[in-house]
């Protein structure tokens, strides 16, 4: 799994990384640009395939998809 962190009080976000380095980069981020300001903001998570590339967001969308699909065959039947 990898990991970006975003921040909270402005458009930051980190890189996809492991866990650990993401949050810490989050931190740093925090106590350059918003000093005083507990950190926030909210983290993506992906899988990796083998090459090390991202995976996810199209199978997300293939899902979306396909639950929307179902939902207009399940509203067409109803009536």
């Amino acid at each position: 799994m990898v990991y970006r962190f975003w921040c909270g009080e402005c458009g930051f976000k980190t890189p996809w990384l492991a866990e650990s380095e993401g949050a810490q980069r989050q931190l740093n981020h925090y106590k350059k640009q918003h000093p005083g300001v507990l950190a926030g903001g909210h983290v993506e998570t992906a899988r990796r395939n083998s090459q090390g590339r991202r995976i996810g967001g199209f199978a997300c969308l293939q899902v979306a998809v396909l639950l929307a699909l179902l939902l207009i065959v399940v509203a067409a039947f109803r009536r």
